[in-house]
């Protein structure tokens, strides 16, 4: 089973048109399942609202959620030590690392240049 991580930056800039949007659709649809922390519900939902478009905008895919069951401290240390990242973006990697211990396993979705080079360095695949 493929199985994607998918950060809101991908989400967002498929929702907008971002150039590369439509590549970066057809890639997301050729996995078996996309996956995200439930933080990323918020963030979409606050871009929408900041931009002023209906936040039921469709989206052509769904996410499954990741919801950890305990603190994600030595997730969180480990994105960290890969290198410094903000609070959302090092909390989506440590909810992956949370998925699959063996970072190799899925793929990690981002337009967000540090997060990905973050998450190569962890071993995600992209």
């Amino acid at each position: 089973m493929k199985v994607a991580y998918v950060d809101t930056s991908c989400l967002v800039a498929i929702a907008f048109g971002e150039s590369g949007a439509s590549a970066l659709t057809r890639r997301l649809k050729a996995f078996d399942e996309l996956v995200s922390a439930n933080l990323l519900e918020a963030e979409l939902r606050a871009v929408f609202v900041r931009e002023r478009i209906p936040a039921n905008s469709n989206l052509p895919f769904s996410i499954s959620w990741i919801l950890p069951d305990r603190p994600l401290t030595g997730e969180i240390a480990r994105v960290l030590d890969a290198g410094y990242l903000r609070g959302a973006d090092c909390w989506h990697l440590a909810t992956a690392l949370y998925l699959a211990q063996e970072p190799e396993a899925i793929s990690f979705f981002t337009v967000d240049e540090r997060q990905g080079t973050v998450a190569r360095a962890l071993g995600f695949r992209g």
